[in-house]
């Protein structure tokens, strides 16, 4: 932030001093947090209902009070990432932002 900074992307929830609780309670109010759903793990290895519900508790963690853009937790959907997860993703972003 000192440096200017006023976002962080991609957020990888499993890397070290990148927990999204952690970084949206000590920077949510000052930076503009991006990604955080997991690629690996989520996108690419689970099923489109996980995919739905991993999405949904990340935009609950992230959402309140803004500064976040919803996304995968790499830089763009690796191309191994099966179709249905990826618009299983979008899909649930999309009624997430509706309600």
């Amino acid at each position: 932030i000192r440096a200017g900074l006023d976002g962080v992307h991609a957020l990888q929830p499993f890397c070290e001093g990148m927990e999204p609780a952690g970084l949206k309670r000590d920077f949510g109010g000052r930076l503009l947090l991006n990604g955080a759903i997991d690629s690996q793990r989520v996108l690419i290895e689970a099923t489109p209902d996980v995919v739905r519900d991993q999405t949904r508790q990340v935009l609950a963690l992230m959402s309140p009070g803004g500064g976040y853009v919803a996304g995968a937790s790499h830089d763009y959907i690796l191309e191994e990432t099966p179709l249905e997860n990826v618009l299983a993703m979008f899909d649930t972003i999309r009624e997430y932002r509706r309600n």
